[in-house]
C-alpha cells in the first residue's frame, strides 16, 4: 500500500502520480469522495516545469484519469476542474483544445455539465506576450474556465453557503422597503415583495474574481527558508474555498489529484473538510508542507 509523504489530522498528501494512487485501490475507496477539485496541467504549446501534454494526447490522458476517478466519487458528488486557455503556435489564434477536452470529459465519461464558471484574474500579466505586448493585435488573456461536472443533474449543492455581501443600493432598498415593482421591458413581472426580503446576502454569479499576486505567505516563507522552489502555477485560495463551501459539508472528503502546492488541502483544513492530495513532483511536495506549519495545524503535521 502507498504511504503518504505527510499527513495532518484531516488529510494526506501522496508523492505519486494519480494513476499510481488509483491502481493501488486502497488509498481511494469506491464512492468515498464528495468533491474532486483540481487544476490539471494545462494543454500548453511548450513544456513547463510542472509538466503538460497537448493535442489528442492531452485529451485522452485526462479522460482516462477521470474515468478512473469516477469510481471514487459519491453518486451525489461533484467534479470541479480549472482549465487554462491555450493558443495555437505561431499565430494569434486561440486553441479549441480546452473546449474539446470538456466535451470529451462529459461525453466519454457520461457526466453532466452542471455549470461553467470563469475565474477572472484582473492582475494577470499580459499574455500571450507576442500578440499582446509586441504585435499589439490582441488584448491580454485574463481568465480561465472552471467546469462543474457530476454524475447526476442534481449533485449536492447549496448556494446559501456562498452568499456575498449585499451592494450598498440593496442595503438601502432593504432599509426603505420601497421598490419599483411591475412589468419590465423584458415582459418579466416583478412582484411588490420580490426583492424586499433580507436573505443575509446576495447569490453570487458564475464569474469569480480573484488576483493571484500574493508575495508573502507561510508557504512562500517556508520555501525561502528551506531553499525550495515555489510551484509556478499556484491557485488563489478563494477558488477552492468557494467550491468547497458550495458543494460539501464539514467532515466531507475532498480530493485533488493534481495537488501542486496543495492549496486545496490548506483550504480544507480551514473549513474542516478531510482531504487527499496527490502530486508526483517531490519538490512541490516538500514545499507544500509550508502551508501546514501555521497556528491551525502546526503540531499535527507528520512527515513520513
Amino acid at each position: 500500500m502507498l504511504s503518504p509523504a505527510y499527513t495532518t489530522k484531516l488529510g494526506k498528501c501522496f508523492n505519486n502520480t494519480i494513476e499510481q494512487v488509483l491502481d493501488s485501490k486502497k488509498v481511494l475507496k469506491n464512492k468515498s469522495v464528495d468533491l474532486i477539485f483540481t487544476s490539471p496541467p494545462f494543454p500548453l504549446k511548450r513544456k513547463k516545469k510542472y509538466g503538460n501534454l497537448n493535442g489528442e494526447d492531452y485529451i485522452n490522458w485526462l479522460v482516462s484519469v477521470f474515468s478512473g476517478l469516477l469510481r471514487t466519487l459519491k453518486d451525489n458528488g461533484s467534479i470541479v476542474i480549472e482549465i487554462g486557455n491555450a493558443w495555437d503556435a505561431g499565430v494569434p489564434v486561440m486553441s479549441i483544445l480546452p473546449m474539446k477536452t470538456l466535451l470529451a470529459l462529459v461525453e466519454k465519461n457520461g457526466l453532466y455539465l452542471c455549470q461553467q464558471f470563469v475565474w477572472y484574474n484582473k492582475a494577470k500579466l499580459p499574455t500571450p506576450a507576442q500578440w499582446v505586448n509586441v504585435k499589439r493585435v490582441r488584448v491580454k488573456d485574463a481568465f480561465t474556465h472552471i467546469w462543474w461536472l457530476s454524475k447526476t443533474p442534481f449533485p449536492k449543492a447549496n448556494n446559501k453557503k456562498v452568499l456575498v455581501e449585499y451592494s450598498d443600493s440593496m442595503k438601502a432598498l432593504l432599509k426603505t422597503q420601497k421598490y419599483n415593482f411591475g412589468k419590465r421591458p423584458s415582459e418579466h413581472v416583478i412582484g411588490e415583495k420580490s426583492f424586499l426580503k433580507n436573505n443575509s446576502g446576495a447569490i453570487p454569479s458564475n464569474v469569480l474574481i480573484s488576483s493571484n499576486t500574493q508575495s508573502s505567505s507561510d508557504y512562500l516563507r517556508y520555501c525561502k527558508e528551506n531553499n525550495l522552489t515555489p510551484h509556478p502555477a499556484r491557485m488563489p485560495s478563494m477558488l477552492p474555498e468557494f467550491f468547497i463551501e458550495f458543494l460539501t459539508e464539514q467532515g466531507n472528503v475532498v480530493l485533488d489529484p493534481f495537488g501542486g502546492s496543495n492549496t486545496t488541502g490548506e483550504v480544507c483544513e480551514k473549513l474542516k473538510r478531510k482531504w487527499i492530495s496527490v502530486e508526483p513532483e517531490l519538490n512541490y511536495i516538500q514545499s507544500s508542507k509550508g502551508r501546514f506549519y501555521n497556528k491551525l495545524v502546526k503540531d499535527n503535521v507528520k512527515n513520513n
